[in-house]
């Protein structure tokens, strides 16, 4: 009975070990800008809800990956598309 105990055990932990160092599914992002502001936001497409209020406008493509999509609001910031 121990050596069972023990066997499930060791086979949780392992299977816990696998799932955390599993890579995870890229969800794609998008770089939106508030109207009013002028403020760029790098959004989420894996939430599935919109951003409130709805004044906001996509200024970028989908990008793969959030590094991806930093850069891409560094370039808008440098170019005064975006404004913080």
């Amino acid at each position: 009975m121990r050596r069972l105990a023990i066997a499930c055990a060791a086979i949780a932990a392992t299977v816990s070990v696998l799932a955390a160092a599993s890579p995870a599914s890229a969800t794609p992002y998008h770089l939106i800008r508030w109207q009013d502001t002028g403020f760029c936001q790098i959004w989420d497409q894996s939430i599935p809800t919109t951003p409130w209020p709805a004044n906001f406008s996509i200024v970028s493509e989908e990008l793969p990956t959030f590094d991806a999509a930093f850069s891409y609001k560094t370039g808008l910031l440098n170019n005064g598309t975006c404004s913080f």
